[in-house]
């Protein structure tokens, strides 16, 4: 109608914000507007007069892309993935190719990153020889050079420094060489000398933004310092920096700080910034432009409030990327029929006669492995290990088989489970479980009854397992007296596997294999919150280590099979000797109790590891405190295809192993199912698939496997972490009953001059690590303190009489408060010093006074 016509014009176009804004006014509860996509950083996106000759300008322009391709072809510029470091988005790396090789250039700072964001294909122009990174030491002596960096460097490294407490780690941080295996120094002369590459972004190839990022959105804290040394919060300066209204008088633009510290503030443009606020949301990035110091982005949805079990779970499973959506349609496609019938088929070993069992821990339903050992009739033993066909069901190259291979393992949290597998194969019917038949790949040995392997054979088998047992179930058949046992077959069966089990281990810890330990705890859970009620150390029986040793000698077994077969192609594990500088720290400290480690291979480490816990008979833990430490200066151990290493680097150090590999739970573990199949091709089942023929793909592959393997544990160890905190933020009436009072034995001194006094410690009860900070000392500067680095010791003297009051020494036991600070947007673990009291914060030796005489008062109540 003419009513439509403006100055003869029948329509007016609108930016996609201004359309929106106009159907957010028929009903703002949608909150529209906080869904559109920002692609300008200008105050006002919908200001044509901004001018843009008056914008700051952060970052150099990105070369176009007749430029990029021109230079990738005269290798001017290389083409990487961009994978930030885990602590901190202002550094990183991109891996190359040169030749056949490759190699890591390290990308530094917001100014050669240049808006680069992990996992964006980039091109890369490679830094002068002269500014390549060198060794350990000038590292050290440039992160020093602190002056002169951007606010965002600053807010990426202030990540990295957290004094709460946590649950204590098993192992060093994986290199990227045992990640990836690829170089992180080349060559620079004829006489060897090598240095790190770096580089800086030239432009970027294809952006691959995570599809959602977690985090907190931060306002304005104005606080007023108290002392001239008070510095705010980084978080503050950025987001007083960014924050702004906007003209339209409904949206704002706020700042998000990612969970993941591998990804930079991302600046949002909201309608509901007060509603936000304390609460966990999800963001997608959509550009980041020149002019923008940071990403922009847009909301997708709240999680939940910030702090409670169920949205910090989704938090976790967010930050380290764990797949945890519903299995897609095409996957559940590949599956059997739910009324699937397992009958036997021609190729396959009968073996449903044999008396096999599993062992397993309480309530385990997806059942990997069963055993069996019977006698022969020339007097020797055949012992089997039985693991579940999952290949039979997981076609290679399926919609199913691409998932697993995304996925690569399962994820075990406190209160749940991420299959790798649909429920139907995980649980059911790839699941070993009692009284029912199940397809297995079969690994027989004939041995002599003082453990000599004679023979060993391989099948596709279908087996009916007689029991699913548990440990402390099976530990109780090894106790059984021998006299009981007759016409037991379960214990006559379990009892033959213990024997066998004994001779293994012997024969293995001769060898040179390692006896590590791990600072492991398991949370007892109420049936209906699932919050934790109660923490307990596990129990280990004999019964442990006799799967343990079965399925060692299996994986070991098969991977010498399948290696004979595919020399350059075999999916193996290797566990790289420590550095001897991993090692410095530990050796020195265990000095000062008058213990030697020697490290010149394995099987010394294991005889000083021996000889130190006699040593330290007289106080248990102390020995198993120096193998967890041991444990914690090496690797974990990696994945790769044979064919990238010398034969001398697949040896396996903790199990002093030439080769190893993981055969026995393909229901979880990827690696285990390419395993499967390379057997299978190599006993002449089943063809080799084409995939596995590659070994680029076998590359990429056990990359893969080891990013998720390492992102499974450490989602696995937030989820601990998480539910420790729940546990000691209690209440005294609520579960877990809050702070808590502990016994603990210090790990390390901090000594030097110029640092804050204080030492770490760690809490057996609760597999707890954290520093005790002595800041009462420091802020006074007292000449009191005696630092004592040789013995790795803090001493505190009387003022009057010059003698010494207390001391505090590298494996000391010392007493602990347990407590939890709630902060900013996050509850922090923190650990306090009660004893010895000379050392202790008089304020928090006060607040434990107060604590004790009310407990009093409400007991004689």
């Amino acid at each position: 109608s003419d009513d439509n016509v403006v100055d003869g014009v029948y329509y007016k176009a609108r930016s996609m914000r201004q359309h929106v804004a106009l159907l957010q006014k028929e009903d703002p509860t949608l909150h529209l507007l906080d869904m559109v996509a920002q692609f300008n950083s200008a105050p006002d996106s919908t200001n044509r007069s901004v001018d843009n000759a008056s914008k700051e300008i952060y970052y150099s322009p990105h070369i176009d892309s007749s430029d990029l391709s021109y230079g990738l072809k005269s290798n001017r510029y290389y083409q990487g993935t961009y994978r930030s470091n885990r602590d901190s988005h202002t550094e990183g790396y991109v891996t190359i190719r040169r030749g056949e090789d490759r190699v890591a250039v390290v990308v530094k700072g917001s100014d050669d990153i240049n808006r680069a964001v992990d996992g964006d294909v980039v091109a890369i122009e490679l830094h002068s020889i002269d500014r390549w990174l060198g060794s350990a030491e000038e590292e050290q002596s440039d992160k020093q050079k602190g002056a002169g960096k951007k606010e965002s460097d600053q807010v990426g490294e202030s990540a990295k420094e957290s004094p709460e407490a946590g649950i204590a780690a098993d192992t060093a941080e994986p290199t990227l060489k045992d990640i990836d295996n690829i170089a992180e120094e080349v060559a620079v002369d004829d006489e060897g000398q090598l240095r790190r590459p770096t580089g800086k972004v030239a432009g970027i190839i294809r952006r691959n933004f995570h599809k959602n990022y977690c985090g907190s959105i931060c306002t304005i804290e104005k606080v007023e310092k108290k002392e001239d040394n008070d510095t705010p919060h980084p978080h503050d300066v950025i987001a007083e920096k960014h924050e702004r209204e906007h003209a339209d008088g409904v949206t704002s633009t706020v700042v998000l700080f990612p969970i993941d510290n591998r990804i930079p503030p991302i600046l949002l443009r909201t309608t509901q910034r007060d509603r936000l606020v304390g609460m966990r949301i999800l963001v997608s990035i959509d550009s980041w432009p020149a002019d923008s110091e940071y990403p922009l982005g847009h909301y997708v949805k709240t999680l939940g409030v910030t702090g409670t079990k169920d949205t910090e779970t989704q938090v976790l499973l967010q930050e380290f990327r764990i797949p945890c959506e519903p299995f897609p349609a095409k996957v559940l496609a590949c599956l059997p029929p739910a009324d699937y019938k397992i009958e036997l088929e021609p190729g396959r070993l009968d073996m449903r006669h044999l008396p096999v069992l599993s062992i397993d821990p309480p309530g385990c339903k997806d059942i990997d492995d069963a055993l069996h050992c019977i006698e022969l009739p020339n007097g020797n033993w055949q012992c089997g290990v039985h693991i579940a066909d999952v290949t039979h069901y997981v076609e290679a190259g399926s919609a199913i088989d691409l998932e697993a291979a995304n996925r690569s393992t399962s994820t075990y949290l406190v209160n749940k489970r991420l299959d790798m597998l649909p429920s139907l194969l995980t649980t059911d019917l790839c699941s070993l479980k009692g009284n029912v038949d199940r397809f297995a790949f079969s690994v027989l040995w004939e041995v002599t009854p003082e453990a000599e392997v004679v023979d060993v054979e391989f099948h596709k088998s279908i087996i009916h397992s007689i029991a699913a047992l548990t440990y402390q179930q099976a530990q109780s058949l090894i106790d059984k007296p021998d006299k009981d046992c007759k016409d037991d077959i379960q214990a006559g069966a379990v009892k033959r596997l213990a024997v066998l089990a004994r001779k293994f281990r012997e024969r293995r810890i001769r060898a040179g294999a390692l006896t590590l330990a791990s600072p492991e705890v398991k949370f007892v859970l109420d049936s209906e919150s699932l919050n934790p009620t109660d923490v307990q150390a596990y129990t280990l029986y004999e019964a442990n280590a006799l799967v343990e040793e079965f399925m060692l000698l299996a994986n070991v077994t098969v991977s010498k099979k399948i290696l004979r077969h595919y020399p350059t192609l075999s999916v193996l594990r290797r566990h790289p000797a420590p550095n001897r500088s991993m090692f410095d720290g530990l050796i020195q400290k265990a000095r000062t109790k008058g213990v030697s480690i020697c490290i010149d291979d394995s099987k010394k480490l294991a005889d000083s590891l021996d000889e130190a816990g006699k040593k330290l008979s007289d106080n248990p833990y102390l020995d198993k405190l120096i193998r967890i430490l041991s444990t914690r200066c090496m690797s974990p151990a990696q994945y790769f295809c044979s064919g990238e290493y010398q034969a001398k680097d697949w040896h396996h150090y903790g199990l002093a192993a030439p080769v190893y590999t993981h055969f026995t739970s393909p229901i979880r573990r990827y690696a285990d199912v390419c395993v499967h199949r390379l057997l299978a091709a190599a006993i002449g089942v089943a063809p080799l698939p084409v995939f596995l023929s590659s070994k680029s793909h076998l590359h990429d592959l056990a990359a893969n496997m080891n990013r998720r393997h390492r992102a499974a544990q450490l989602a696995g160890r937030a989820s601990v972490q998480l539910h420790t905190l729940i546990f000691f933020a209690g209440g005294e009436e609520g579960e877990g009953g809050g702070a808590k009072e502990e016994d603990a034995y210090v790990l390390d001194v901090e000594t030097s001059p110029n640092s804050e006094p204080s030492f770490t410690v760690m809490v057996p009860r609760y597999g707890i690590e954290g520093r005790v900070r002595l800041s009462h000392i420091a802020a006074k500067d007292d000449e009191n303190l005696i630092r004592d680095p040789e013995k790795h010791r803090l001493a505190y003297k009387d003022a009057k009489s010059g003698k010494m009051k207390a001391s505090v020494a590298v494996f000391d036991k010392v007493r602990v408060k347990i407590w939890v600070r709630s902060s900013r947007d996050r509850k922090e673990l923190i650990v306090d010093l009660l004893e010895p009291r000379a050392l202790a914060d008089p304020t928090v030796l006060e607040e434990k006074e107060r604590t004790t005489k009310k407990k009093k008062l409400k007991t004689k109540k």
